[in-house]
Formats: structure tokens, C-alpha cells, sequence
């Protein structure tokens, strides 16, 4: 009796086992739908992600921004030839006379007209030691480009002069020079060349604005005051964003 119950649960080989067999439409129809919800919670997934870096970031370059607040006693140097000096105005009416207006700090005009940068070198230093500034703004290089001095040698003579100043703990905004023989005032390719390697501001933009347009220049290379206060307020903008002043 025990061996009859037994053989009749055992499954012959040839028995027929039944299953459902799912149409290929129904099984292609589930695959997309499920790629479907994947691709949309990736994107929502990627769109977290976006949002929570970007608030990191915000938040880091806040805390830098508020490190770097000038106070209104600093002394910012400004250094160069005559587009510093501000050839062809009054006094008041340099660059950086305007930018002593716009920020309330202590901007000194340290431009000489006709200076080439092999100069501006040799005397730099005393004047950082001198004034002991928080920050140099550097506009040099233009007599060099005029009379078609080495770019080379102008090279060495900016990345030494920001090397003195980062030296002394002094940040730094290059100011880029155009080429004056060119159409349309481009920009000398060694200012941002020099930027990016030395991790300084730069501004890469307003003298090839200003050049460009009569009614902004006294002559071919010098602006006019409207100019010069064009020059100030670009730099204010940088100096703001970077947050060195409000």
C-alpha cells in the first residue's frame, strides 16, 4: 500500500507541465515602462544632486567672499603707465580717482606715463613695501606693446611683478592690454595666459570697450574721462563679485 501511494506521486517524464506564456508585446510594453520610470526618477535624482553642489558651492564661496572684505581704511595700489596716471584728464578724473569714489577705500595712483614694464619692475617692490596695500591692481605692458618690445620679455616682467605681490600676501587684478594694431583692439594673449597660471582677478575686457568707440578716448590709447570712469566702475564690479567691497 505504501509503495502504491508512493508511485502515484511520482511525475512521470512525459508528464505535460502547464504555464502561462506571456505575449512578447506585454513583455516589450512592461521593459519600456519600467525604462521609462528609470529615466525619470534618474533625472530627479541628478536634478538633487545638481541642486545640493550647487548649494555647497554658494555657501563656500560666501564664506570666501566675506574673508576677503576690504575695510574702508585698505589701500589698494594702482599700478601701470599712463592708463593708470590717467594721460589726458584731470587728476580726478583717472581711474583711480574714480575707483577711490565708488569703494571708499584708499586708492593710490601709482601710474607713470611712458613707463616700460622693465621699469614698473624695479620700482614696484618699494612702493608695495611703502603703502603695504591689500590689493594691486596692474595695468602694465602698454608702452611695450606701442614700441614692439619682446612679448617674451613683457611676460617675465608681469608674472614678476604679480610674483611680488602674491609674495607679500597681496591680492592681485590684471588688467588685460590690447594689441593697438589690431582691428577691434584684442586682447594680448600672455594677460590671461598669466591669469589663469597665477590663479589672480582678471579683467579682460574694458580697454578694448573703451578704445573701440570714440566718444570713450582722448586719443587712439588713452580714454577720455567718461573712459576712465568706465575703467573704475569694471573694476568695482570685480572687486565686488570677488568680495573685496560691497
Amino acid at each position: 500500500a505504501f509503495e502504491a501511494t508512493c508511485s502515484s506521486c511520482v511525475l512521470s517524464p512525459y508528464t505535460k507541465m502547464k504555464y502561462t506564456r506571456l505575449p512578447i508585446y506585454s513583455l516589450m510594453g512592461f521593459g519600456i515602462t519600467m525604462l521609462k520610470l528609470f529615466m525619470k526618477n534618474m533625472y530627479l535624482f541628478a536634478l538633487i544632486l545638481f541642486l545640493i553642489l550647487l548649494s555647497f558651492f554658494l555657501e563656500d564661496k560666501s564664506k570666501n567672499n566675506t574673508n576677503n572684505l576690504l575695510s574702508t581704511n585698505s589701500t589698494v595700489l594702482a599700478f601701470g603707465d599712463s592708463l593708470t596716471f590717467g594721460y589726458g584728464v584731470k587728476t580726478n578724473e583717472s581711474y583711480p580717482a574714480k575707483l577711490a569714489n565708488l569703494s571708499g577705500l584708499n586708492v593710490i595712483n601709482a601710474g607713470i606715463s611712458g613707463e616700460l614694464s622693465f621699469e614698473g619692475l624695479k620700482r614696484l617692490e618699494n612702493l608695495l613695501d611703502k603703502h603695504k596695500p591689500k590689493l594691486l591692481i596692474l595695468c602694465h605692458g602698454g608702452n611695450d606693446i606701442l614700441r614692439r618690445k619682446s612679448h617674451d620679455k613683457l611676460r617675465y616682467n608681469i608674472k614678476k611683478m604679480i610674483d611680488l605681490a602674491l609674495a607679500k600676501n597681496i591680492n592681485v587684478l590684471l588688467v588685460g592690454v590690447p594689441n593697438f594694431y589690431t582691428l577691434g583692439y584684442g586682447m594680448v594673449d600672455l594677460y590671461e595666459e598669466l591669469a589663469e597660471e597665477m590663479d589672480t582677478m582678471y579683467e579682460d575686457n574694458i580697454l578694448s570697450t573703451v578704445l573701440t568707440k570714440s566718444s570713450l578716448k582722448s586719443d587712439q590709447i588713452h580714454p577720455n574721462a567718461k573712459g576712465y570712469e568706465m575703467m573704475a566702475e569694471a573694476f568695482f564690479y570685480i572687486l565686488k563679485d570677488n568680495g573685496f567691497v560691497k
